[in-house]
């Protein structure tokens, strides 16, 4: 992922610089903040290539960004742009209807209308995760897609739910991604987006079946990751979660050669075995760690890390100490 940050420039031309890499990264936009503010605005983007998508993960202070018809004459792409607040807020407007967003929720907004955004001004900072793409790349008519700009999709409920714990994963591990995590990413996240645009618009029918479950399998992965440190994830909770029954669930799994549970318990390594090579934790007690993402025994634990890993978590921690003195 490649950063562009206000940080490498003089204070006083902060917030120019800023409205020119908004004008090359999207499109022509007329950015105005609080003149007490220009001369210190901070900004940082990071940008990551999803095959036909841009990702970009936007931290800023407050400021507003306006798509007026001249500048829509000026430069007009034909993109659509889905947004997912990751922390503060925003108010965005649109043919006729504006919404005030929280963090979790969705937006969708056409760059080829008359568009008004603004950053909360009442919060210091705002991460946002955009998601940039031709409108050919949704398998939904256009026309339907306008009557859900600048309308508020909760991420607190529903489909949305679903489809924001997934862009909220996305956003906290983009800068990990490598080039083939991207481009096998790419096309989940424009199935999970096609599934959350359809329910939105009332026309769940209108996505193709192997869309939809390719969302559903990505939208419960992110499921779990977020709950992992629950030693009581289970099975059913997920499949009740996702509205699908039990055997539903299990046949997901299993057409990826996989089981739910064993499913869960390699995750749960993975952070494990992540936190243990952390110089950073090396005091926190292994039994700890292993609380923390969702071990209740530790001689489970340590028997599923051994059978996983080859050694023991405590030989695993030991080894990465001796790699770091070194």
């Amino acid at each position: 992922m490649d950063l562009v940050s206000t940080a490498e420039v003089a204070e006083g031309e902060r917030f120019a610089f800023w409205r020119e890499v908004s004008t090359k990264l999207w499109v022509p936009y007329d950015l105005r903040c609080d003149p007490q503010l220009e001369n210190g605005f901070r900004a940082q983007v990071g940008i990551s290539d999803f095959g036909a998508m841009q990702a970009t993960l936007l931290t800023t202070m407050p400021h507003t960004v306006h798509r007026s018809p001249k500048l829509i004459r000026q430069a007009d792409p034909e993109v659509l742009k889905v947004g997912c607040i990751v922390h503060g807020g925003a108010t965005v407007t649109q043919n006729g209807q504006s919404a005030d967003l929280g963090v979790g929720d969705l937006m969708l907004f056409d760059t080829s209308r008359p568009f008004l955004g603004g950053h909360a001004p009442h919060i210091p900072t705002t991460q946002l995760l955009l998601l940039r793409f031709p409108r050919s790349l949704l398998p939904l008519p256009h026309q339907e897609l306008r009557r859900l700009s600048a309308v508020r999709i909760p991420g607190a409920q529903g489909i949305g739910a679903l489809s924001s714990q997934f862009l909220l994963q996305l956003a906290r591990h983009l800068h990990e991604l490598s080039p083939a995590d991207t481009a096998r990413l790419s096309t989940l996240t424009l199935d999970v987006l096609t599934t959350a645009l359809a329910d939105a618009l009332d026309t769940p029918s209108t996505v193709p079946p192997h869309t939809r479950q390719r969302a559903l399998v990505a939208q419960i992965h992110a499921f779990i990751r977020d709950n992992l440190g629950d030693a009581r994830l289970a099975p059913d909770a997920i499949a009740t979660a996702h509205h699908i029954s039990l055997r539903s669930l299990h046949k997901l799994f299993q057409q990826d050669g996989q089981t739910v549970a064993g499913w869960i318990r390699e995750r749960r390594l993975e952070q494990c075995r992540r936190d243990l090579a952390n110089s950073h934790l090396a005091a926190r007690p292994i039994h700890a760690i292993a609380a923390r993402w969702g071990f209740s025994s530790p001689a489970h634990f340590s028997q599923a890390f051994r059978s996983a890993y080859g050694l023991s978590p405590r030989q695993f921690r030991q080894q990465c100490a001796r790699v770091h003195a070194d």
